[in-house]
C-alpha cells in the first residue's frame, strides 16, 4: 500500500496537482467515484449485478472505478496521515467485539458503521 501510496503521490507531483489533494477535494472525488462505480449496478437486478464481471465491456468499467475509489482513499489517507491497513485493523476489531457471534450466521444485512 505504501508503494502505490507513493506513486500516487510522485504521479500528483509531477503535475503540480498538490495544491488541489486537500482532504475536502480528496474525499469528495473519492464520492464521485464511488457513485460512478455504483452508477454501473444502479438499474440491475441482483442476479445481473452479481455476473457483471462476465462481461468484459462490464468487468473493465467495474475495474477502471474499483481502482479511482481506492486511488482517492490511498491518496486522502496519505494527505491525513491514516494507515489505511491499521485503521482496517482497529475498525474489524472493534466490529467483533459489538457484533459477536451469538449462533449460526445470521441472513440479515451486515454494516460496517
Amino acid at each position: 500500500m505504501t508503494q502505490l501510496q507513493r506513486r500516487l503521490a510522485e504521479f500528483a507531483a509531477a503535475r503540480g496537482w498538490e495544491p488541489f489533494h486537500t482532504p475536502k477535494n480528496l474525499a469528495a472525488a473519492l464520492s464521485v467515484e464511488a457513485a460512478e462505480l455504483v452508477e454501473i449496478f444502479q438499474w440491475l437486478t441482483p442476479e445481473q449485478s452479481a455476473k457483471v464481471m462476465e462481461k468484459p465491456e462490464t468487468a473493465h468499467r467495474v475495474a477502471d472505478e474499483v481502482a479511482d475509489v481506492l486511488a482517492y482513499l490511498l491518496q486522502f489517507c496519505e494527505v491525513l496521515g491514516v494507515d489505511v491497513l491499521d485503521a482496517l485493523a482497529a475498525k474489524i476489531e472493534r466490529n467483533e467485539l459489538r457484533f459477536p457471534v451469538t449462533g449460526p450466521p445470521s441472513s440479515n444485512c451486515h454494516s460496517s458503521e
